[in-house]
């Protein structure tokens, strides 16, 4: 057995921890290089692209993985179906470990959007002072707007982004619930941008926003983070289970 994790996710990070500990398996974590100090795992680390997925596929077959964990962000589009084709192409198992979805409670304020132009078209509309909570891919999205100054949260920011009026905060999660709270209080926040992530480390945000009566754009997951693949995980780690005496991961 000879694991791929494609990695840069905390689930990723945990499994790599524990197999690391159980012994006896090898793997390789495998992350894509944008973040400029990564949080590394234990055991062998490949850092990034691999060429798209004629180019994992080759990597599957020339490094003789027999099986593939998809454990990437669930936004993560484009890496996620290279997982799913280069999986087919090299004939072996593929495992999705997915973070459940945040769900609205009756006390939430969100307002859906499908992508990145819709929340903008939104943002517009609302106007006012906005927590910008998404990737440098989408900013962009949101460089005509011209009635709202943006508070934007990333963990390696450029020098320069494409708006109007915003200010720029680095920072990496995990967030506690006060901290989220003195931020969004402190610069006097009308609005959270946020995209539906799932997991513990980015939640607080969503709940002070909640506690202070604070409207979210939440923009939901793409339809590949719930592709049939997804469903499977749990019996294709039946796999690993099996060879492990014991459950690795709880995905």
């Amino acid at each position: 057995m000879r694991i791929l994790i494609l990695g840069g996710t905390q689930e990723a990070f945990q499994l790599a921890e524990q197999l690391a500990e159980l012994g006896g398996i090898d793997f390789i974590s495998s992350l894509a290089g944008r973040t400029r100090e990564p949080r590394l795992p234990k055991g062998a680390v490949r850092t990034g692209g691999f060429g798209g997925a004629d180019g994992l596929a080759r990597y599957l077959r020339d490094e003789r993985i027999t099986h593939l964990v998809n454990a990437t962000h669930p936004f993560a589009e484009q890496i996620s179906a290279n997982a799913i084709a280069a999986a087919e192409a090299a004939g072996i198992p593929l495992m999705r470990l997915l973070r459940p979805a945040w769900i609205a409670r009756h006390d939430d304020r969100w307002m859906m959007a499908r992508d990145a132009k819709e929340a903008a078209g939104l943002c517009r509309q609302e106007g006012g002072r906005i927590f910008l909570t998404l990737g440098s891919g989408e900013i962009a999205a949101f460089s005509n707007i011209r009635n709202a100054h943006f508070l934007v949260r990333m963990v390696d920011a450029p020098e320069q982004l494409p708006l109007s009026d915003y200010r720029t905060i680095i920072a990496r999660g995990p967030f506690l619930l006060h901290e989220e709270l003195t931020l969004l209080r402190e610069h006097h926040v009308s609005l959270v941008v946020a995209k539906n992530s799932g997991g513990d480390a980015t939640y607080a945000k969503i709940e002070a926003a909640r506690r202070m009566g604070l409207a979210v754009i939440m923009i939901d997951r793409p339809a590949i983070a719930l592709d049939p693949q997804s469903a499977a995980a749990r019996r294709n780690l039946a796999l690993v289970r099996q060879r492990l005496g014991r459950d690795p991961v709880r995905p």
